[in-house]
């Protein structure tokens, strides 16, 4: 019974437990501030934490647009220089509203912002800050994140 439930576990169970990953965009958002650099951060709706904007593809858009299009609806980045190459990508576990969780994979794009507005789409759902990536990566709770922002 031991074997059988071994197998059953090997062959069957575990291959159906064990999904996919998700993809979603991010848009690292940057500024300069005289000889550094200043990341914008924003907070997430469900928890409050720090976090990029970000969110799933587009249609119609490629990843890098997407990002952008995500740093606009989170973060009022009306306009921005993108760079079409993402910088690099994390994983976390995103909580569904049925208690579980999925694990995504998110790519990172960098914007260099130009234009910024105070009222965008989620204006009255998320708080935003700009600081220093060390300190960014301090304040996020992704290791694969942090690693990206203190490589910045």
């Amino acid at each position: 019974m031991v074997d059988f439930l071994k197998k059953a576990w090997s062959e069957v169970l575990h291959p159906m437990l064990q999904r996919p990953k998700r993809l979603q965009v991010a848009a690292l958002c940057y500024r300069h501030d005289g000889d550094s650099k200043e990341v914008l951060l924003v907070s997430s709706r469900g928890t409050g934490r720090w976090i990029l904007p970000k969110g799933w593809p587009i249609d119609g858009l490629n990843a890098g647009e997407a990002a952008l299009q995500e740093a606009w609806e989170e973060a009022g980045v009306r306009k921005g220089a993108l760079d079409s190459r993402a910088i690099g990508t994390y994983i976390y576990d995103k909580a569904l509203d049925a208690g579980w969780s999925i694990e995504i994979e998110t790519h990172v794009y960098p914007v260099e912002v130009e234009d910024m507005r105070d009222r965008f789409p989620e204006s009255l759902q998320r708080r935003r800050t700009w600081v220093a990536p060390s300190v960014a990566a301090n304040m996020v709770h992704e290791p694969g994140l942090q690693s990206i922002l203190r490589d910045l």
